[in-house]
């Protein structure tokens, strides 16, 4: 599972399983995709 975060977005590489899993935990933090980028 790799995560790549860019100035407009992010982009989430692994299985399809994976990338589901890490998008429930990051929603539990961040509102917004803004959010989570800004924060890094």
């Amino acid at each position: 599972m790799k995560i790549y975060l860019l100035e407009k977005g992010v982009v989430l590489v692994g299985k399809a399983w994976e990338v589901r899993e890490k998008l429930k935990e990051y929603s539990r933090k961040y509102a917004t995709v803004e959010q989570w980028t800004k924060d890094k």
